[in-house]
Order: C-alpha cells, then sequence, then structure tokens
C-alpha cells in the first residue's frame, strides 16, 4: 500500500492529483469516525495524504513539518502492509494502543511503534486545524503569517526544539495573503470555501476522539 494509490473503507480508493482537495479531505475524516468512540487508520491516513498536497504546495514554508510527517505516515504503511496475523491489530487507532500496550511493546528496543508514530501525526493535525480554522475567518488581502505562527506556538511549537521552532517561525515570514494561498493550493476557490467548514468539524472531531485515545490510555508523553 502506497500513498499514490489508498484503499479506503467501503472499496474507495484514493488516486493522486495535485491540488488540495478539500472536499475529499472532509469526506474521509468522515469516514475514519468509526462507532464505540474509534478511529479507522487507513481512512485517516488518505486523508493525511491530501494534507501533505497542501504541504507541498506551499512549499518551503511547512518544510518543517512535511519532511518528518511523510516519515510518520510511511511507518504506519507498513503496519497496515504486514501480511501477519498482527494485521488486524493495527486496523483501527484503539486495537493499535491497546495491542501495543498489552505487549508491552511501547518500550521494546528495537521496535518502531504505531502508538507513538501516530502520536506525532496526531499533533501535527492540530496544527493544521488551528492554522486552517483561523485562515477561514481571513479576508483575501490579510496575511496568513500570524495566523500561522500564533497556530503553530499554541500547538506543535510546543513539541519542537529551539532551533526547529526558530527556523519554522522564519519560514512563516513568506507565508501568502489568505487569498493568495487558497488559489496556491485549490483549483476551485469557491469550492473550497464553501466546503472549508465541513472539512474542519471532521478533522476536529479525529482530534478530539484521538485525544481521547491517548488519554484514556496514558500516552500522551510517549517519547
Amino acid at each position: 500500500m502506497s500513498g499514490a494509490d489508498v484503499v479506503v473503507p467501503n472499496n474507495v480508493t484514493v488516486q493522486s492529483s495535485d491540488c488540495f482537495d478539500i472536499v475529499k479531505v472532509a469526506s474521509l475524516f468522515e469516514t475514519s469516525l468509526l462507532e464505540e468512540d474509534d478511529v479507522q487508520l487507513d481512512a485517516y491516513l488518505a486523508a493525511y495524504e491530501e494534507i501533505m498536497k497542501f504541504f507541498h504546495l506551499m512549499g518551503s514554508v511547512f518544510s518543517f513539518v512535511s519532511s518528518d510527517v511523510r516519515s510518520k505516515i510511511d511507518i504506519l504503511y507498513g503496519l497496515r502492509a504486514s501480511d501477519t496475523e498482527e494485521l488486524k491489530n493495527f486496523e483501527t487507532f484503539k486495537t493499535m494502543l491497546e495491542y501495543e500496550k498489552e505487549a508491552q511493546l511501547l518500550n521494546q528496543k528495537g521496535y518502531v511503534s504505531g502508538s507513538r508514530t501516530l502520536l506525532r501525526l496526531h499533533r501535527g493535525l492540530d496544527f493544521v486545524y488551528e492554522f486552517l480554522n483561523r485562515v477561514q475567518a481571513l479576508v483575501d488581502d490579510q496575511k496568513t503569517s500570524d495566523v500561522c505562527k500564533a497556530a503553530y506556538d499554541e500547538t506543535l511549537g510546543k513539541h519542537h526544539s529551539f532551533l526547529i521552532r526558530k527556523g519554522a517561525r522564519l519560514a512563516m515570514y513568506a507565508m501568502p495573503t489568505r487569498g493568495e494561498l487558497l488559489k496556491r493550493v485549490c483549483t476551485d476557490i469557491q469550492m473550497a470555501t464553501e466546503n472549508l467548514p465541513t472539512m474542519l468539524e471532521h478533522m476536529r472531531a479525529n482530534y478530539d476522539r484521538t485525544e481521547q485515545l491517548y488519554t484514556l490510555h496514558d500516552l500522551h508523553s510517549l517519547p
């Protein structure tokens, strides 16, 4: 399984394209929300692939997060591509957290933890949500740099080293206006603007549900 062709529930296949598809992100995040307060991993990763397109379209401005996100997504793809009997343990967030915790894998030397990897994506999603949520409140000629810095400082920046934070803030000075940003990342600006609130709603629901699961299993402090 790769990022170019991701199979999600109900036999829906997500093909790669150049634009950041807000409607697709909203649909995938909605699909990932399962009963019993769980999250389906494949749909979540497919939604994150669309977010990666947003990072790439923004260029070097978001390089402080995009390379790390790419590696984390690929690690989770690897767990989902396993042909062992353990594959079922990585179908949802809940099954993965419970499996790795109960099997005492979280502190096992040499083991690449899905729970630890997902936590990094979870923190990144918090930043993306806060940034885009504030962008939608701007007018087209307003710069996005200030809201980006604020969103970063309140979310992802708390988990970065001083040097990364310094580099990220410097890069943000080159952020475009709201209008320029939308032109850069979306092919249909009107459709994107109309569907942004729905996307943010489902994105937030995923974030809150994941937050609850990590709190339930006391795993927020995974190194």
